[in-house]
């Protein structure tokens, strides 16, 4: 069934699947792009003209392109699928192959043809934020990822990483993570420090917030 109603959100874990896009133009370069951000490393493009961008990702072996049309029911050998053509009925065509098939599968702006949407990303290392609207307005998520991504700087992606660094630790002394302060900690100014660049600073802060934790 096409995408109707509340959707659940998930971060897809691509790399070692088989991801095909159907399409070359503009909209199907960003949906590489995209999914290339996202770890795919099996990616084919199977369209009959495709952009310089994309060509040069074929040039340097990050995706294989077959340069013809989409043979009906192909989408069903793959993991996920999207289809980004000037042509309604291919995209038709992709979905219902797709669908049939159990394969997830986004038609770009057309809600109709989905299997799943995607949201605007604002990607900070291994930060993710995403905006969604459910399909509904891809405008409207786009302008918020535009109005917002400014706040995210990369002391978000140290942030991450002090964070995980510090939870392995802990993990690694045979101690649990859990009910530790920190919701506390985050408050207390780590991402003001990790933005003037006081790393050994924030570590000390995160230390004391998570060491005054019960339990």
């Amino acid at each position: 069934m096409p995408v109707d109603g509340p959707q659940y959100p998930v971060n897809l874990v691509l790399r070692g699947r088989s991801v095909l896009v159907v399409g070359g133009g503009p909209v199907a370069t960003s949906k590489v792009e995209g999914l290339l951000d996202g770890g795919a490393d099996q990616l084919l493009v199977v369209a009959p003209d495709v952009t310089d961008d994309l060509q040069a990702c074929a040039d340097d072996g990050i995706v294989a392109i077959e340069r013809r049309p989409y043979a009906s029911p192909e989408a069903a050998e793959h993991r996920l699928v999207v289809t980004a053509t000037s042509d309604p009925g291919v995209n038709h065509q992709v979905f219902l192959d797709a669908d049939a098939a159990g394969v997830w599968v986004n038609s770009a702006d057309d809600p109709a043809n989905c299997t799943f949407t995607l949201p605007a990303r604002v990607r900070r290392g291994t930060l993710l934020v995403t905006v969604a609207t459910g399909g509904h307005s891809p405008a409207l998520s786009t302008w918020l990822r535009r109005r917002f991504e400014d706040e995210f700087g990369p002391e978000y992606d140290a942030l991450v990483e002090l964070l995980s660094a510090e939870r392995e630790s802990i993990k690694a002394q045979g101690r649990s993570t859990e009910g530790l302060k920190w919701q506390e900690a985050l408050d207390a100014g780590l991402l003001d420090l990790l933005r003037a660049d006081r790393r050994t600073e924030a570590l000390e802060l995160l230390r004391s917030c998570l060491s005054s934790s019960s339990g």
